[in-house]
């Protein structure tokens, strides 16, 4: 069954940008005087979506929620479109990044210790999918974060989301890893500084 993310409040006062950026304290806008706190909302909407998340990729307990951004210092994209749901805002989708201590394997299976910039999750309502919010929300992040995807590791990624980052970002080679993580061949280049030695 399709989940919408209906929530009975204003989202657009919630998260006044399109794109908001939560981190640990979860707050995305000013906190207007005289109005009530938005924290149990933006909690309840974090956690909603973890769970929605959660169930489209089948997984047995949501790996994003309030109580997880505030513990780690992660960074949560969400996405809204402002104008749907009678002008309340709906929220689209979201992106939750974060540095990670990994040991990577490189090309020639020599061991490395990165902490590169990781997606965590990735999620677009799947009633909303294929409109180009994806790629509204991952450009987003590749600004804010000035990093390129082929940088990035990414946790447990979707053949879904595979597929998005080949057609989108041009990533294709993934260089196989002992833990649920993926990283692409540009990953171990891009980190030496060095280009490759040229085969004469």
């Amino acid at each position: 069954g399709s989940f919408t993310m209906d929530f009975p409040y204003d989202l657009n006062a919630l998260f006044p940008e399109r794109i908001s950026v939560l981190d640990s304290n979860l707050s995305a806008g000013r906190k207007a005087h005289g109005r009530p706190d938005p924290l149990p909302q933006v909690t309840t909407v974090i956690d909603e979506l973890g769970k929605a998340s959660s169930k489209a990729q089948q997984l047995p307990a949501p790996i994003t929620s309030a109580a997880k951004l505030q513990a780690n210092r992660h960074h949560l994209y969400l996405l809204k479109d402002g104008e749907q749901n009678g002008g309340r805002g709906v929220i689209v989708g979201f992106l939750k990044v974060g540095y990670k201590k990994l040991f990577l394997l490189d090309q020639r299976g020599a061991h490395l210790e990165t902490e590169p910039l990781c997606v965590l999750a990735f999620y677009v309502t799947e009633t909303l999918q294929r409109h180009g919010y994806g790629s509204e929300l991952f450009d987003f992040m590749l600004k804010h974060k000035q990093v390129e995807p082929a940088q990035m590791a990414y946790d447990r990624p979707s053949p879904k989301f595979l597929s998005f980052l080949e057609k989108r970002y041009d990533l294709r080679n993934s260089v196989p890893q002992v833990n649920n993580f993926v990283v692409f061949a540009g990953f171990f280049q891009s980190r030496s500084g060095t280009p490759p030695s040229p085969l004469t």
